[in-house]
């Protein structure tokens, strides 16, 4: 405990050095975020390709995460967030040029498709490294006790990056096509790492090391909660383009911008709060908010409802991952923080890989609403969960 005081004594120097990380996770996630509406986009129109294959070139980068973050949290935990962050950045850029080349007009569908493919595992095993090592980096800069304002502030930089990401991505993707668009998007993972390399190194923890299932048996309640909330976003990132698109509604670019405005928008005001009051209590009102959202984008009859469930929807999203994360953080040992947290986030990462390809063909036998119903099903589930968090004591859950 006594590094973590050090730490939390760090103050605004430390606060300084986690808002430049944050600038730079936001840089260098767009080209996560330009990617994501686009590459179903690219399948769909340039390789002709079904919607299901389209959901599984999104959820694949996402599943790739679910395999490493275990490896990438160890990495955090022996070598320090810095040395984690950095090498997932590299990534971020490799994975751009081996995205590029599925865009060859002289190589077969299913050969494009496979390199795409190939592409977006290298992508996800970037993030993974990347995510873990920003969110290890900011706690050791602030110290546990303000962890849940580092994960708040980490996810203003990932989602704020979807909130500019989507527009751009497509604005981009119309103008100059996908190569276009990888081209932009790999120079700012660059532009990212170059940033990230200024911020000081914190050493890591000592102490006796746990393998990822037994840290994960600690935490299985705070990841099933955040599985269950990341399938609403999934189907906003991988199939609300594809809903205005099927609609011929305008403004197929907003879905994602209305949930990334309005989840900045909640971690700007309340991003103190699980830190103040716990992570159950912000995680009841959270969730309630997300299901609303996700059951207004399923009876969505126009473009202004569909935006206004997404709005709704990155309202609850927003606080689930610091409401749920501080509670993790109380779980577990300071050494086990950064596998603990790759635990955790691969359980998010669950809904993200699994939802695409699971819910594309749902979409593509009962419309594309009914995968925002089975979203809305899903926050219902994860409420109902919190709810009997919400009945345990809270020595039990600390």
């Amino acid at each position: 405990m006594g590094s973590d005081t050090m730490r939390d004594a760090g103050g605004d120097t430390g606060l300084l050095n986690l808002y430049w990380l944050t600038t730079a996770l936001f840089l260098s996630y767009l080209l996560v975020a330009m990617s994501m509406p686009t590459t179903t986009l690219f399948v769909v129109t340039r390789l002709h390709l079904g919607s299901g294959l389209a959901g599984l070139a999104v959820g694949i980068a996402f599943a790739s995460t679910i395999v490493t973050r275990g490896w990438a949290g160890r990495i955090a935990d022996e070598h320090g967030g810095k040395y984690c962050a950095c090498r997932g950045l590299v990534l971020y850029v490799l994975a751009g040029f081996v995205c590029l080349g599925a865009t060859l007009p002289a190589l077969p569908v299913a050969l494009s498709y496979g390199i795409l493919i190939a592409g977006r595992l290298l992508l996800g095993i970037g993030e993974s490294l990347t995510i873990v090592g920003v969110i290890q980096w900011g706690l050791g800069l602030l110290g546990p006790a303000r962890s849940g304002r580092v994960m708040a502030l980490v996810g203003m930089g990932l989602y704020g990056s979807f909130a500019a990401g989507s527009p751009l991505g497509l604005t981009i993707y119309d103008r100059w096509g996908f190569v276009g668009l990888l081209a932009v998007g790999l120079l700012m993972p660059a532009l990212g790492l170059a940033m990230a390399r200024a911020v000081p190194r914190v050493e890591p923890h000592r102490g006796h090391r746990k393998p990822i299932l037994s840290v994960l048996r600690e935490i299985w309640a705070q990841g099933t909660v955040i599985c269950l909330q990341g399938v609403g976003f999934a189907v906003i990132g991988a199939f609300m383009p594809l809903l205005f698109l099927h609609h011929h509604w305008p403004h197929a670019g907003l879905g994602l911008t209305a949930f990334g405005g309005a989840f900045v928008l909640v971690r700007v005001f309340c991003g103190k709060l699980p830190d103040r009051l716990g992570g159950v209590p912000v995680a009841l009102v959270s969730m309630s908010v997300e299901a609303c959202g996700q059951y207004t984008l399923w009876a969505a009859t126009d473009p202004w409802v569909a935006l206004a469930g997404a709005f709704l929807s990155g309202l609850g999203c927003s606080m689930m991952f610091p409401a749920m994360g501080v509670e993790v953080v109380r779980r577990v040992a300071p050494q086990l923080r950064g596998t603990a947290m790759g635990a955790f986030a691969a359980c998010q990462d669950l809904a993200y890989g699994l939802s695409g390809p699971l819910l594309g063909g749902m979409a593509e036998r009962e419309g594309f609403s009914s995968v925002f119903l089975a979203g809305g099903i899903a926050a219902t589930l994860g409420l109902g969960l919190v709810v009997v968090m919400a009945r345990v004591p809270h020595e039990d859950r600390a």
